[in-house]
């Protein structure tokens, strides 16, 4: 069973104008499927050359290997990031209302939070809201850090590499972050996320 590079849960031009085609034409056609030909070429002939996605990334972090799983954590990353986003407007489950409510205040304020953690994130990386228990947290990784290896369950996730908005916004950052903050976060995926029982696995 080779890792799969699904494809986008969203026609290529959906997001437009926020993110454009070619953007998701060069992120998803060409770095997504690059990480996950690195990984496949990685475990042919290898005991995880069958393995579901998440025990090939916890695998390759307990055993130190970098660049296994580097590739790896960002097919994840990249899978669920897509599905993190949008065309369409959604709205937070009553449960989650009510976390978001607990521990921000208000969605406006999980936003904000949100929305600077990302543009705050030195370098590459990704910015995540996750759930611990019934409690809500904002946290970032670096370059291909990813929740799977983490006490988390993953609800959303923005990716802040360059190559996620350079086409369309060149180095500006905040833009990007404003427009995805703005009306492209899923929460339909979010609010199934926060009823499971374990983390989202990659297809």
């Amino acid at each position: 069973m080779a890792i799969s590079h699904p494809p986008l849960p969203y026609a290529v031009d959906a997001l437009a104008p926020h993110i454009s085609a070619e953007t998701l034409e060069l992120h998803h056609g060409k770095h997504h499927k690059s990480y996950v030909d690195k990984a496949n070429a990685a475990i042919t002939g290898t005991d995880l050359a069958d393995a579901p996605l998440e025990t090939i990334i916890r695998r390759a972090a307990a055993d130190g290997n970098q660049a296994l799983f580097n590739n790896a954590a960002q097919a994840w990353n990249h899978s669920f990031y897509w599905h993190s986003l949008t065309p369409k407007p959604t709205t937070a489950s009553v449960a989650l209302m009510a976390a978001i409510s607990k521990n921000y205040g208000s969605l406006d304020g999980l936003m904000a939070e949100l929305g600077e953690t990302a543009k705050a994130h030195f370098g590459s990386g990704w910015a995540w809201l996750a759930a611990r228990g019934g409690d809500l947290l904002i946290t970032d990784s670096h370059d291909a850090g990813t929740a799977v290896t983490q006490a988390v369950r993953p609800l959303l996730v923005i990716d802040v590499w360059e190559h996620a908005y350079y086409v369309d916004r060149r180095n500006d950052r905040p833009a990007y972050v404003a427009a995805v903050t703005g009306g492209l976060l899923n929460w339909d995926f979010a609010s199934e996320n926060f009823g499971r029982e374990g983390q989202w696995t990659h297809g």
